[in-house]
């Protein structure tokens, strides 16, 4: 008799938990590897995985309850509560980690020797103020930066605006004998045809840390 009301309350879902599942949701197909609801692996095919979340959220509870072995109701919404405790451990970790990297990886772009040097030219240079006004102010730079020893390359680019106008700029510059220089720093003005080329002024350096100019040769 025990077997057969377990069978019979197993096919009759109860009301109360015939909602939204935030684990099945989320989780996806690691959970219906837990709760033995093998269709969510689906979600791993392409096509399928962008509807079968959706899927899984909907129908999750009602699927986990036929394929699972629960003591009681309140025994199934405590494990499917779990699940989405730790779906939300997960995603927030996710979201942590990433904007950790994003944020340091722009820091170290930000305070880069190529970046800072590229910012100083554009500071000292006549033609950026008359394209752009004064006070300049420039963005958050993007790109990469590659070192090995005495010796690296930085490929950035990076807004730039004044009151006049604003633009982007890019740079290119390489370390040798550890000392970074500029080799291409380009301006190129919105609403304007051409590209500036700002390498035609004093050479910028950085040696040691220190900000060096010298006339070009």
């Amino acid at each position: 008799m025990t077997d057969q009301r377990l069978t019979l309350d197993k096919n009759e879902v109860p009301a109360e938990i015939d909602r939204w599942n935030w684990g099945a949701f989320l989780l996806n197909w690691i959970w219906g590897i837990g709760n033995n609801t093998f269709i969510a692996l689906l979600t791993l095919v392409p096509v399928f995985g962008l509807i079968m979340p959706f899927v899984l959220g909907a129908r999750g509870n009602r699927w986990a309850w036929r394929n699972g072995r629960w003591d009681s109701v309140e025994h199934f919404k405590r494990v499917q509560r779990t699940w989405a405790r730790w779906a939300c451990i997960v995603y927030l970790g996710a979201i942590a980690f990433f904007v950790l990297v994003i944020g340091g990886t722009f820091y170290i772009l930000r305070h880069s020797d190529a970046y800072e040097m590229a910012a100083s030219r554009l500071q000292a240079s006549a033609e950026v103020a008359s394209l752009l006004g004064t006070p300049i102010t420039t963005g958050y730079p993007m790109g990469s930066i590659r070192t090995e020893g005495a010796t690296g390359r930085a490929a950035l680019s990076f807004s730039v605006s004044g009151p006049k106008g604003a633009g982007r700029v890019f740079v290119e510059a390489t370390k040798t004998g550890g000392v970074w220089s500029l080799r291409i720093l380009t301006l190129k003005v919105d609403g304007r045809d051409g590209i500036i080329n700002l390498m035609n002024q004093s050479k910028v350096e950085i040696d040691d840390g220190r900000l060096r100019t010298r006339a070009p040769v």
